[in-house]
Parts: structure tokens; C-alpha cells; sequence
């Protein structure tokens, strides 16, 4: 029997139907707490929710805790544009960087709007409904989990591109006979007391020149352990100029002008590097040997035979790596493991760094989307096979977005960007009526890497990650100030294939007749 048009739903409908949102954001670190922002003043008229995994929000700024963690990036960029960066120390340390993603988050509301404990399993497109389903695993308090579904019009995925369940895991041989410590500094023990202990830091790259500062003041004697040498730059912990302008101008026109300034600075610096690569590894050789006054150490141990930008440059904020180094404090190995024997490391020259503590800074692991592969009228999407628009969107993925920084900037300056961009599309598909838009190229691409970094933790599993174009806008540029130009002046008509609203209704239309 066909009910009457004006029916309502059975209470028990209403109970089994799933809730629904129109945006949903994936991940509640500096990139959520962003997309948030933008959402909520750019699309007020949409409903959103942030669906983060861990009990709190903060995302990587939370969850390392290792001795000395910092940005590598200067906050004025690092920072929300919207939010002023007001402290002291331009390259600021974790806690900083946690308690201001948290007041951005409390001054703006954000936090209200945070599911913690909610664990985004799958995600599945329906073309017939256009519209998403969400299923989660949402843990409460005591520790007891729960599935429940949820459905969207829009994912906006800002989980970062790491695994935050492991890090990477070189294996290294004869670790089992080891009988000190050997730690990973993305999961940092509370209680490890390292006062007066012999450490190796395995590792060269950033994690690796924040930890061998810092935990030198403290330990015996810190030893950094490297295959090859990494570029390292010594940079002021402050940012002088910065402070004369925030002492003239109010707090948030200051923030902007010295946001440009660092913007202009960085992105010239990588230009420089990247033109005149024998210029630039003569430059950064020379400082560094005025720094450490031992030309034959920098030759050995900081001379790398790739160029300057070809990796990510590490900071050593005010040289105080360096000054560890002078100090006696700490010392650099270059060499090959061998192997782990009870007291430490025998590297392949014979030599054993004896050790109480071993760290294994040897990079991150990848993770696309926090390991949500979507799926599309449930079959799942083979992310290498898709090519990304503007940095943002997948081809053959409707009205699903990611949030992807920079390689050689700080990660916010394109991550708002995307999120802007996010907003401009669900602003056009209202205005035109459109349930749904995917984008799709004119013409065949040449693929590219997503992220087209030498880096060993990205050389290591790029090739499961959506890849880009050579052409715009499907390239994946690394140039902020093209980026700030162009990316908010997008035609969507011109990538975005749409769906109609009133295709969809005629779809449910058929089907209920059809039911009937």
C-alpha cells in the first residue's frame, strides 16, 4: 500500500537514519582548526563537524613530545593569518605552537564543533544520492568503542600525509641483543631520564637536530649518527626586523607584514638555491664553518652531495646545534650500521658507539588520508591512478577535498589557501544548483609525483598517493606567491564537471516509483 504524500517518517525511521552534515573535516591538528575557521566565516550557511581520532586536538603538535620539538618554519607563516602570532620566539617550540592552535580553536568556537575519539574507518560516495557515508569507530572514556555512521555532502580530509600509529622502521640488525634503550621520538616515553646517559641519535634530518641540542644539556654525551650529511642552516630565534614592526603597527597588520616579509625571504632563498645550486652549497658551507670554526668537520659531516633544497633544509635555530658540537657536548658520526651489539652500535667501520639510549630518528612513515581510501558507490578508489587538482580535489572523486602544504614553505601558507578554495566551491555548487562536482582534465596528463621531494620518507611511499599533472591546474606548485595569486581567481567551471541537484531528485524519484 502506497503511504499518503504527506506522511511523515516513522519514529522508528528517524531513529535508524543516520545523522548528516554538510561538511565533514577529517583531523583536528593545525590544519583542521584552519579549514574550521574558513568554514564557519566563508560558508556560514553550511553545517560542519571535525572528526578527530585522538582525545585532543593539536594533531602532530600533540602527539610529539620528544626533547625540544619546534617548528622548522617561522610562525608569522606557520601561523593562521587570521590569528596574530604574539610571541616572542619567531621558530617557537611545541607547546607554544599547542596552546595557540588552542586558542585559535576556543576564540573561534572550533573547539565546539570537535567529535573526539571518532575514527573515520570508511567512506563511501553514493552517486544515486550524492552524498557520503562515514562509518567510525568512536572510543569514549573508559576505553569502550562504538561503530556509528554518519553521512555528508562534503569531506574535507586535513589529516597531514604521515601515520601517526608508527614511524618508520629501518630495521635495524642485532637490534634484539641491544640491552639499553631504543626509542622512537614519535612515541617519546614520559618517564625516560636520559640525565647523564650516553645517547646515539640515529638520523640527520630535522627531528635529529632538535633532539641533539636539547638533550645534550643534559646527557653525557649525545652522539648524532648519519649515513650522509644533511644541509643545516643556522637561523635567529627571533625575528628582529618582526619586532620592530609589531613595535609600530597594530597586532594584526604587523602579523601580515611580517608574514609577506618571511614569505618573500623563504620563497627567495629556495629560488636562489634552486638557480644557482654551486653558489648556494658554497654559501651555507661557509657560514656553517664560521659557526663551527672546523672547516674539516663541515666538509665531512655537512657537505652533502645532494643540493641545497633538493631536501627540506633543517634549521638550527640561534646555531644551537652547532654550539652543542663546540661545546664537546655532542658530536657527529658519519657512517653505516653495521650492527646493534649489547652496549650500542658497531658501525661498518669497526667502531662501536656505545650507548645507554639509542633514538631512532630515521623519518615518518607515509599515510595517505589518515588511511581512509575512499570509496565510490562502493568501490574503492586506487589513489595512484587519480591526479589532483589545485592541490585540493581527486578526479574520479566527487566532492572530496585534501589538504596538502607546502614542501619548501611552512605547511598553513597553502593549507588555507586549500581551505579557501574549499569554500569557494561549496559557495559555487549552491549558487548553481549543484549536488555534486568532480574534476576532470581536458586532455591526458603526464603524471608527477605528488610531492616532488628527494626525501627518503617520501621517495618511500609516494607511490600511493594521488599523483599531479604537468600542466595547470593540476600541477602541485611550490611557489606560494603564483599560489596567492591565481588560486582564489579559479574558473570552476572549467575543471569542475557537476551534478545537478535536480538530477538527483529525479533519480530518488524513479527509484521510490519504481519501489511503489
Amino acid at each position: 500500500m502506497t503511504p499518503p504524500a504527506n506522511a511523515q517518517p516513522a519514529a522508528s525511521d528517524l531513529v535508524s537514519a543516520p545523522e548528516h552534515v554538510d561538511v565533514i573535516v577529517i583531523g583536528a591538528g593545525l590544519s583542521g582548526i584552519g579549514a574550521a575557521y574558513r568554514l564557519q566565516t566563508e560558508c556560514p550557511g553550511r553545517s560542519y563537524a571535525i572528526l578527530e581520532a585522538r582525545d585532543t586536538l593539536g594533531g602532530t603538535w600533540d602527539l610529539f613530545r620528544y626533547p625540544g620539538v619546534r617548528s622548522d618554519s617561522d610562525m608569522f607563516t606557520l601561523g593562521y593569518p587570521f590569528k596574530p602570532w604574539q610571541d616572542a620566539k619567531a621558530i617557537a617550540d611545541g607547546d607554544s605552537i599547542l596552546r595557540y592552535i588552542k586558542a585559535t580553536a576556543a576564540e573561534f568556537g572550533i573547539d565546539r564543533r570537535i567529535r573526539y575519539g571518532t575514527r573515520v574507518l570508511s567512506a563511501d560516495w553514493s552517486t544515486r544520492d550524492a552524498r557520503w557515508t562515514l562509518e567510525t569507530e568512536r572510543t569514549a572514556a573508559d576505553g569502550s568503542t562504538e561503530l556509528a555512521s554518519l553521512t555528508c555532502d562534503f569531506v574535507y580530509s586535513c589529516t597531514g600525509y604521515y601515520d601517526y600509529g608508527q614511524g618508520h622502521d629501518p630495521q635495524f640488525p642485532g637490534v634484539e641483543s641491544y640491552t639499553g634503550t631504543l626509542v622512537h621520538p614519535q612515541f617519546w616515553p614520559e618517564d625516560l631520564d636520559y640525565a647523564g646517559k650516553r645517547v646515539v641519535v640515529v638520523g640527520s634530518g630535522a627531528t635529529a637536530v632538535t633532539l641533539v641540542p636539547s638533550m645534550a644539556e643534559e646527557a653525557a654525551h649525545v652522539t648524532m649518527l648519519q649515513r650522509s650529511p644533511t644541509w643545516i642552516s643556522s637561523i635567529p630565534g627571533r625575528d628582529r626586523v618582526a619586532d620592530a614592526i609589531r613595535a609600530v603597527l597594530p597586532a594584526k597588520h604587523a602579523h601580515q607584514v611580517a608574514r609577506m616579509k618571511n614569505v618573500l625571504f623563504t620563497l627567495g632563498f629556495y629560488q636562489f638555491c634552486q638557480r644557482y645550486p654551486a653558489t648556494a652549497r658554497k654559501m651555507l658551507t661557509r657560514l656553517n664553518a664560521r659557526v663551527l670554526k672546523d672547516e674539516q668537520a663541515v666538509r665531512e659531516h655537512f657537505t652533502p652531495a645532494y643540493d641545497p633544497w633538493d631536501q627540506r633544509l633543517c634549521a638550527a635555530p640561534d646555531a644551537d646545534f652547532f654550539k652543542a658540537l663546540k661545546s664537546g657536548k655532542a658530536s657527529v658520526v658519519t657512517d653505516h650500521i653495521d650492527t646493534f651489539v649489547p652496549e650500542g652500535v658497531r658501525l661498518k667501520s669497526g667502531t662501536v658507539l656505545e650507548a645507554d639510549i639509542v633514538v631512532s630518528a630515521t623519518g615518518l612513515k607515509l599515510l595517505a588520508f589518515g588511511g581512509v581510501t575512499p570509496h565510490v558507490d562502493g568501490e574503492p578508489v586506487v589513489l595512484s591512478e587519480q591526479f589532483v587538482w589545485r592541490g585540493l580535489m581527486l578526479t574520479g572523486v566527487p566532492n572530496f577535498a585534501v589538504c596538502i602544504g607546502y614542501t619548501n614553505a611552512s605547511w598553513t601558507l597553502r593549507a588555507d589557501l586549500s581551505s579557501r578554495l574549499v569554500c569557494k566551491v561549496l559557495n559555487h555548487m549552491d549558487r548553481n544548483g549543484y549536488a555534486a562536482v568532480v574534476p576532470r582534465p581536458d586532455r591526458e596528463l603526464t603524471p608527477r609525483p605528488l610531492l616532488d621531494l628527494a626525501a627518503g620518507y617520501i621517495q618511500r611511499s609516494i607511490g600511493d598517493f594521488p599523483r599531479q599533472g604537468d600542466r595547470s591546474p593540476w600541477l602541485v606548485r611550490q611557489n606560494y606567491l603564483i599560489d596567492a595569486a591565481t588560486t582564489m581567481r579559479t574558473d570552476l567551471r572549467k575543471s569542475l564537471h557537476p551534478t545537478p541537484r535536480s538530477a538527483v531528485k529525479r533519480a530518488e524519484t524513479k527509484e521510490s516509483a519504481s519501489a511503489h
